[in-house]
């Protein structure tokens, strides 16, 4: 991996696991803070929402900032963010210095994304997405068990001090590696929100919303389905949830080449293929050994989707003020988990068993692969028309005029008064 794209990963990876690790300290958090257990959620809860409302805020705030500056800073405030929350003496302190980090996450996040892109070229931009989004996978798999160790020997305030590090390192290693780039981006609040007029980047943060949303319906509801439904032990499902995690990383570089090769049509086939997985994993859930087959194909197949949903909202800015695009593209995200998390418990609520939320996130699925399979056309159809680009559409140099040839060879150009005889 390149240098500026290893530092780019280390700051994903800083994100990540700052974000996840919290949902392992809450009893710890919830004892020594003295507060409830659910009061200790919503610092899980006030990072996302931060996420999705003040992140795109942040962007906004931002857009004439050169990049890597930028990039600096708010891997500044995420590092101050992590050391308010390790010395925070309670629950409110602990509160603001989550919604501080989060406040840094979509920006930085975008960021990262965008730098990468540049530096890979537009040919590669798949793959430059596949491999920032593995920082995030890597969190879960590496960071989110390593935090726990830490507070399991020294405390969570231990685990907001490895993050602290990390991040740190993360600045050093951008300050020093991630090239400078020209301005952050290209025109200030008026260019970035032009940029959301465009149907191409609204219909790319829908699909983005409802295809993820179907595969974090059934995520949400994973390790209930494998315990009650599949038979598992507790300690059994965390060996799968880790297997899970490895297939995540296979899926996203498996997604990478995809985009690279063909990115709607890609996108198109891997959600069909997601939703006849998640009606398989329904049907075969009570057969241990069919659902941990089901579970692989499932992390490969969901987490392959990521390169190339991100790709899409790049190659559809290309040119155009991009950050703010990008950043709400990373707020579908936290809003397909919401609705993620929303559909499975409503159709518990409504008396159906586990097995059924896997077939809700199917139909949810199907949707993103109709909305996928409609914009694949499009850009087929758009591709066939002569006056057209295949990316942006915009009209191609008119044609030369018709030149006849004088006596002796030369060649000129006809009076345009002057109607030529057939």
């Amino acid at each position: 991996m390149p240098a500026p794209l290893f530092a780019l990963v280390l700051s994903v990876f800083s994100l990540g696991t700052a974000e996840s690790v919290i949902a392992g300290l809450l009893p710890q958090l919830s004892t020594d803070l003295d507060v409830s257990l659910s009061q200790a959620g919503l610092l899980v809860s006030g990072y996302a929402v931060a996420i999705v409302v003040g992140g795109p805020l942040v962007t906004l705030m931002t857009s004439r900032l050169p990049r890597k500056p930028l990039l600096i800073g708010l891997l500044a405030l995420f590092v101050a963010g992590n050391v308010l929350a390790a010395l925070a003496p309670g629950y409110g302190v602990l509160m603001t210095a989550r919604v501080l980090s989060a406040l840094s996450h979509c920006t930085l996040f975008a960021l990262a994304l965008i730098a990468a892109a540049e530096i890979a070229g537009p040919r590669k931009s798949g793959s430059a997405v596949a491999r920032i989004i593995i920082g995030v996978n890597l969190a879960t798999i590496v960071g989110v068990p390593l935090g726990l160790l830490l507070a399991q020997q020294w405390g969570w305030r231990a685990t907001f001090w490895g993050v602290t590090v990390l991040s740190l390192t993360a600045l050093l290693a951008c300050a020093l590696l991630v090239p400078a780039t020209s301005a952050g981006a290209g025109g200030g609040v008026a260019a970035e929100l032009s940029v959301l007029r465009d149907r191409r980047v609204r219909v790319a943060l829908l699909l983005t919303v409802v295809g993820m949303g179907g595969g974090f319906t059934a995520f949400t509801f994973l390790t209930p389905l494998l315990e009650r439904v599949s038979g598992f032990s507790g300690h059994q499902v965390t060996l799968l949830l880790f297997l899970f995690g490895l297939g995540s990383l296979a899926g996203g570089a498996l997604g990478g080449k995809l985009a690279d090769r063909a990115l709607m049509g890609s996108l198109t086939a891997l959600l069909a293929v997601l939703t006849v997985v998640l009606v398989a994993f329904a049907g075969v859930a009570p057969e241990p050994v069919a659902a941990v087959g089901a579970l692989v194909v499932f992390s490969i197949v969901f987490f392959a989707l990521n390169p190339g949903l991100g790709a899409r909202i790049l190659n559809s800015v290309s040119g155009r003020a991009p950050t703010l695009a990008v950043a709400m593209s990373i707020a579908s995200v936290q809003t397909a988990i919401a609705l993620g998390s929303w559909l499975g418990g409503r159709v518990l609520d409504l008396g159906h068993g586990l097995r059924s939320v896997f077939l809700a996130a199917a139909v949810l699925t199907l949707a993103g692969c109709s909305i996928a399979w409609c914009e694949w056309r499009a850009d087929r159809r758009a591709s066939r028309t002569p006056e057209s680009t295949p990316l942006t559409g915009a009209a191609t140099a008119p044609a030369a005029p018709h030149l006849r040839t004088a006596p002796g060879g030369v060649r000129r150009r006809p009076p345009e008064n002057v109607r030529t005889q057939k």
